[in-house]
């Protein structure tokens, strides 16, 4: 059987001597590389959603790959996709490289410049693991977790827009339609879930920063489970105790999540920081929350022209909502799929606080009644995201649930 070995090179040169050598190895089929960390793992989840053994064995992942540093790549890899072996291409192959690489997920290492012999060597070692690795897991029937959960950051166009709001009743819909969700607050220095949902708690996501192995239980040492099932991982009551989450932590707890919970919500606030960057640029779905008025929407484009100019998210990959909708309003959401270059969402959410106000002000807002027009427009939101299982299913999710199915059947 040939071994599928897929390269993410992004150095041109790179690419050539690298495809050179993979076809002359004998019984390999090289696949046609990747330039880039998100390109990467774009086709790793779409092979994945295929099938587990479409995926190839052998991935091979340049030095000077990027966006995304090659270490955390590598450790993304390994967390999704359990049963890919990964080489790491490098000009260090000093011992302490080396050992980093292993403890990022790394099955093994070549030396640049490259020879036949080692490269040889190493590629039937990983293959030869990786076909282990599927047997051994197949026969364990659901033990694979295949590309994991599904990520969705919800940032604001400008303070104030209702991006707070919007990813927690997001996180309960998902969770009230039978997927395991995680809530998790990035907005780092002034986060609001916690009051949002009157929780109290110790922990937060600041614990998990200088953590390098996020294991499942340090991980739910640090998550609140609130009342209504949701995996709370909140921000830190000292705002400025949030600059210790750098992006580079922000990546492993983003994938650390991805691989316990069907669902990760993440709020990341106005206020774009090195986490919140790493977090939409690793998201499966980033949301811009935006209210039809001048300045959010020029908040808005402002945004969206960011993120591409800092390589964190293209403009068609981001999904506008906006927020407080009216009809008599003169800017509606075709203008503002023009004017940002974004797709939008095709639900949009009324303005209506008066609907809100008594269960912000008591900081109940998972008490918001399923007859409120707001939540219905949320929660069909969260079913036009693909982020909660079919009506039928969510029949049986009780009172939370029902919110959801009438909106579905208006």
């Amino acid at each position: 059987m040939p071994t599928r070995i897929l390269p993410a090179v992004g150095d041109a040169d790179a690419v050539r001597s690298v495809t050179t050598l993979l076809s002359q190895l004998p019984d390999a089929e090289p696949v046609a590389p990747v330039v880039d960390s998100t390109q990467l793992i774009d086709t790793l989840a779409r092979l994945a959603a295929e099938s587990v053994d479409e995926l190839p064995e052998v991935v091979i992942v340049h030095e000077r790959i990027g966006p995304v540093p090659a270490l955390e790549l590598i450790r993304e890899v390994a967390l999704r996709f359990p049963a890919v072996g990964v080489i790491l291409v490098t000009s260090d192959a000093s011992p302490g490289l080396f050992q980093a690489a292993m403890d990022y997920g790394a099955r093994g290492l070549v030396a640049l410049p490259l020879s036949y012999e080692e490269l040889a060597s190493r590629v039937q070692a990983v293959a030869q693991w990786s076909v282990g690795v599927r047997r051994h897991l197949g026969a364990g029937g659901d033990v694979f977790t295949g590309v994991g959960g599904t990520v969705v950051t919800v940032s604001g166009a400008k303070g104030g827009a209702g991006t707070t709001l919007t990813a927690i009743q997001l996180a309960l819909a998902a969770q009230a339609s039978g997927r395991s969700t995680a809530l998790v607050d990035m907005d780092l220095q002034t986060g609001d879930v916690a009051s949002y949902l009157d929780v109290q708690f110790r922990r937060s996501v600041v614990d998990l920063a200088a953590i390098t192995d996020i294991s499942p239980r340090v991980l739910a040492d640090a998550v609140f489970r609130h009342d209504t099932g949701l995996a709370l991982l909140l921000a830190p009551a000292e705002g400025e105790r949030g600059e210790d989450v750098t992006d580079r932590a922000a990546r492993q707890i983003v994938s650390a999540l991805r691989s316990r919970y069907e669902v990760v919500v993440i709020d990341c606030g106005a206020q774009l920081g090195g986490a919140g960057a790493a977090a939409v640029e690793m998201a499966d779905r980033a949301l811009l929350i935006t209210t039809p008025d001048v300045v959010a929407v020029r908040g808005a484009k402002r945004a969206v022209r960011m993120w591409d100019r800092l390589q964190i998210r293209k403009a068609e990959e981001t999904t506008v909502v906006v927020n407080r909708h009216s009809r008599a309003t003169e800017i509606q959401p075709p203008l503002i799929q023009k004017i940002t270059g974004t797709a939008v969402a095709a639900t949009v959410v009324p303005a209506n606080f008066k609907e809100l106000q008594s269960v912000v002000d008591a900081g109940r807002i998972h008490e918001l009644e399923n007859k409120s027009s707001v939540k219905q427009a949320l929660w069909g939101l969260a079913g036009e995201l693909g982020l909660v299982k079919a009506p039928d299913a969510a029949s049986k999710g009780g009172r939370g649930a029902g919110g959801f199915r009438r909106r579905r059947e208006s």
